[in-house]
């Protein structure tokens, strides 16, 4: 429980309590109970100058229900071949997932950016991949059915081949003849496990079957081409791809985001639909929440927030004498001396912090 202390203008006279009032040496006992009349004036002046305390739950996490969310679908999906009514359960998982994005989506950004979701690298990128996708889909106006049958597609498109990611993912030599295959194979088998353990929503499978599909017929494994390919598949592709370079892996560290947005829009070999590289390119942008940074006056910080008007608020953990900054000071780049000059590694930025100190009791653990 948190505790706060109630002024006069927390109350109203002749309205019912919303929280019980503790004093300061009540012994843990209320002196006045939620739900009761306050109606005496004088006697709540004489309590508030004593100081009156109210007992509030924290606010959600959304790191916390990220987190949460990763653990309950890791083990849904190493058991999904013994599931057979999966479906309920499993977008029982994406409603977590877009609620934590609806509670603070710069949160639930910054949680990729940051690396805060724990687990395996094959789950824990389905849950980032879900995330970008329910920004996304959330600022392009679908419907909120289309936007949780597509990020439950995003959380389940990988697991035809979720006993090999991990392996495949730290490997630092090409993947042989047989592992390609069992890569380019992936869809099918995913949409195959789907079905078998109780997914029936078409789309739903859809999605999954053609997340590795391109416009033009290049994709994977059927070479589909335009109109077959769905726009929510290819955004399941392009936050997929998105995704996996921004995140760490044992062999290499994660691509800059700045770089990995242009990577996965200006990629030659995979055309990206138009209005999907407008809207993705609008809701990330080259500098997303949680990404480090070097202001134009030196100063080292992260990005904390977006406006939606291109503006970023910014939280400074470093002056440009590399001096700590505590707290962490807030900076906008509407001013000209904090522009950002350059996106940083975790090793340039030479920063600690933990989430809770730039976002509070919302991205708390």
């Amino acid at each position: 429980m948190v505790q706060r202390r109630i002024t006069l203008k927390d109350l109203v006279l002749g309205e019912p309590l919303r929280w019980d009032l503790f004093g300061a040496d009540s012994g843990g006992r209320p002196l006045l109970h939620k739900g009761q009349i306050a109606a005496d004036d004088r006697q709540l002046h004489t309590l508030i100058d004593a100081g009156l305390f109210a007992e509030e739950e924290p606010p959600p996490s959304v790191l916390h229900q990220l987190n949460q969310c990763n653990r309950r679908l890791e083990r849904m999906l190493r058991d999904l071949r013994n599931e057979h009514n999966a479906e309920a359960e499993l977008r029982d998982i994406a409603r977590e997932v877009i609620a934590a994005v609806e509670l603070n989506a710069d949160i639930a950004l910054a949680c990729i950016f940051l690396a805060q979701i724990a687990g395996t690298y094959a789950v824990r990128h389905c849950i980032e991949t879900a995330v970008v996708v329910v920004v996304v889909a959330r600022a392009m106006g679908k419907p909120p059915a289309e936007i949780l049958t597509v990020a439950a597609a995003a959380l389940t498109m990988n697991v035809g081949m979720l006993r090999h990611h991990d392996t495949f993912q730290n490997k630092r030599v090409p993947l042989t003849r047989e592992e390609l295959a069992i890569v380019h194979r992936h869809p099918e088998d995913s949409a195959d496990l789907l079905k078998c353990a109780g997914v029936k929503d078409e789309e739903w499978i859809s999605c999954v079957l053609l997340h590795h599909e391109n416009d033009d017929g290049s994709g994977y494994p059927s070479g589909v081409a335009r109109p077959g390919v769905t726009q929510n598949a290819k955004l399941i592709s392009l936050a997929d791809r998105y995704c996996a370079q921004v995140s760490a892996r044992n062999y290499r560290c994660s691509i800059l985001p700045d770089q990995a947005l242009r990577g996965v829009l200006d990629d030659p070999a995979i055309p990206v639909d138009a209005e999907l590289a407008a809207h993705f390119a609008r809701e990330l942008g080259s500098y997303p929440p949680g990404c480090l940074v070097r202001l134009q006056n030196g100063e080292i910080g992260v990005v904390r927030q977006r406006d939606g008007n291109g503006v970023l608020g910014i939280s400074s953990l470093r002056d440009g004498a590399g001096i700590v900054l505590t707290p962490a000071a807030p900076r906008s780049t509407q001013d000209a001396e904090c522009g950002i000059a350059a996106v940083l590694s975790e090793d340039e930025a030479e920063v600690r912090f933990s989430m809770k100190q730039i976002w509070g009791a919302q991205a708390s653990l």
